[in-house]
């Protein structure tokens, strides 16, 4: 397992080895022990799994309080472009984001500490998404926020009129109208 560090602190990309042979292949894809080792200690308690078609954008989605999670990300088929963005009041990387393409092919995962709110949009005709938690969800702790804040320049690789949301992600305020962390 390679550990890679991203341009926000406490972010990493997470390259499995993968084994290939005229099989197939085989990763493993989370091992407790080497994340420990790496010094990624998570309990994660929660396993989710999404499918999305082309152009959706989930997010920015967090949860608040002692209901924040650390999620830990992946495509099981597909590709999309997975965000992170820091919402930690007095971090010197806050508002700023990590965007990274994760696909089944590549088999790349990204950790997400506590503190940063989460996305991604789906950049081929379908893509299934997976993610650990290290807490339970909780509806009255959810928050968002806008996919398209100007504040967050975040290019989603989707054209806005292609954009595909959810009404709940439609009426997300901007970074400015959020309380943090």
């Amino acid at each position: 397992m390679k550990i890679i560090n991203t341009a926000i602190e406490g972010v990493y990309i997470i390259e499995p080895q993968v084994f290939e042979d005229n099989r197939g292949y085989f990763f493993e894809s989370y091992n407790k022990q080497k994340m420990d080792e790496a010094g990624l200690k998570y309990d994660f308690i929660q396993d989710n799994q999404s499918m999305s078609k082309y152009g959706t954008i989930r997010g920015i989605h967090f949860q608040r309080d002692v209901l924040t999670q650390a999620k830990l990300v992946r495509v099981l088929e597909g590709t999309v472009l997975d965000v992170a963005v820091d919402l930690r009041k007095g971090s010197k990387t806050f508002g700023k984001h990590v965007a990274v393409e994760l696909s089944a092919e590549n088999k790349r995962q990204l950790m997400i500490p506590r503190g940063f709110g989460h996305g991604f949009s789906v950049l081929t005709p379908t893509a299934v998404f997976a993610y650990k938690c290290d807490n339970v969800y909780n509806k009255a702790s959810e928050a968002g926020i806008r996919f398209d804040d100007p504040a967050l320049g975040i290019d989603w690789k989707v054209k806005p009129e292609e954009a595909v949301l959810s009404d709940k992600d439609k009426i997300l305020p901007f970074l400015k109208d959020v309380t943090c962390f």
